[in-house]
């Protein structure tokens, strides 16, 4: 996001955080501010009435955006009392924690005639009871954590963002360490989609304050991250148009009263010819700057929703028809990419950008860069290759489900 700024406006953000992140460091673009604890109260509200207070002068409200499901959550459950100094475009509280558990999500989708994987839940109170717990599917499943913000807080030997089951063994295995290591909510078990990486689709769009969409900026990701606690993390994308898909979503948002930035993660199923919904994160994605490099600025909506004014009456934006534009975005080497990407006609077509050097990656920005931050970008990039030499063939298969 503070690249899409800097591309936009030239200017450098604010960035506030609990802890430091290697993608931030030695950069020219972002003013890093690191406060204990403030991604949870009180610190998050006493910090950021702290930032209102130091720009108290500044001739109009500050804008926020937040990059991650906890600030988001936090930004959504505070927006009275930020609202005052601060631009918030986030959906009231109510709906956020609606959309951000997945449960409640797909109670949503049933509201709105959305696909969605068949589903069963699992409760803290199931497992305690000592009854069996089995899966009305065919092994493999997937199985999920509903609340993806008290999951970050989980940690046991194996733990992964989302897992792939393959025996009843391992269903009780992995429950018994989800709840023996202090996680409450309930668990999600799913009848697992076929197929690889490159079945999935990432969906990102901006709805603007009067609750119509501005912006739609569909991806396919060709590429997972295979590292047990980022599996689901795209590393590579390839832009795509499907105007079916951009029709029916913008309905949803619209009919929801949605605000802001939506991101869909969504995978689609041979069996019936759908695209099966994951979830909805209130928040641009972490590989979300795909939706930049192709031409459709992520800090351009809100900019001029809130600031210029001019949003309003502009027509929504449906990205990537025009495929003599398109970019690949890559999170991890070109080589990386190119040994462990399915062989597949999208390959081809990302293979062919490669070679006509229309790709892009988050970090490697020329405008935002030095020695010590190239040495340290270098470091982290090119580690993928171990990590995918360590974890790949483990957890092929496992794409996000």
């Amino acid at each position: 996001m503070a690249r899409s700024f800097h591309e936009l406006t030239g200017g450098v953000v604010d960035l506030y955080a609990r802890a430091p992140l290697a993608p931030t460091r030695f950069s020219k673009i972002v003013n890093v501010h690191l406060i204990p604890d403030f991604d949870s109260d009180p610190a998050f509200i006493n910090g950021m009435n702290q930032v209102a207070e130091a720009n108290r002068d500044y001739p109009g409200k500050l804008l926020i955006i937040a990059c991650g499901d906890t600030y988001a959550e936090l930004v959504s459950k505070h927006k009275p009392e930020l609202s005052a100094h601060f631009i918030c475009p986030y959906v009231d509280y109510d709906l956020l924690r609606r959309l951000n558990n997945k449960e409640s999500f797909y109670q949503v989708c049933d509201e709105y005639d959305l696909p969605y994987p068949a589903t069963k839940i699992v409760t803290k109170a199931m497992y305690e009871s000592g009854v069996a717990i089995s899966a009305p599917f065919e092994f493999p499943i997937a199985l999920k954590p509903t609340n993806s913000v008290e999951w970050l807080n989980i940690h046991f030997e194996g733990r992964k963002k989302a897992f792939t089951i393959h025996s009843q063994v391992e269903l009780n295995d992995v429950i018994g360490k989800i709840y023996d290591n202090g996680y409450t909510s309930d668990i999600i078990l799913q009848d697992f989609i076929p197929g690889d990486d490159s079945n999935m689709r990432v969906l990102n769009a901006y709805v603007d304050q009067h609750h119509h969409v501005k912006m739609m900026c569909l991806g396919h990701p060709l590429l997972e991250d295979p590292t047990p606690a980022a599996i689901g993390n795209y590393v590579a994308i390839l832009p795509e148009y499907n105007a079916g898909l951009y029709q029916r979503m913008q309905k949803f948002l619209e009919d929801i009263k949605f605000t802001g930035f939506a991101n869909f993660d969504m995978k689609y199923d041979r069996r019936d010819d759908t695209f099966k919904l994951f979830e909805i994160n209130i928040r641009q994605g972490r590989s979300s700057f795909f939706v930049t490099l192709n031409g459709y600025n992520l800090a351009q909506w809100p900019m001029r929703d809130y600031i210029v004014g001019d949003l309003a009456d502009a027509e929504p934006v449906y990205g990537n028809k025009d495929d003599s534009q398109h970019k690949l975005w890559l999170g991890v080497p070109k080589r990386v990419f190119k040994q462990y990407a399915r062989e597949n006609a999208e390959k081809q077509t990302a293979l062919e950008l490669i070679r006509q050097h229309r790709t892009g990656t988050t970090v490697f920005y020329d405008q935002d860069m030095n020695l010590k931050r190239w040495a340290l970008m270098q470091y982290a990039f090119f580690g993928y290759i171990g990590r995918y030499k360590q974890y790949f063939a483990e957890n092929k298969g496992d794409t996000e489900n």
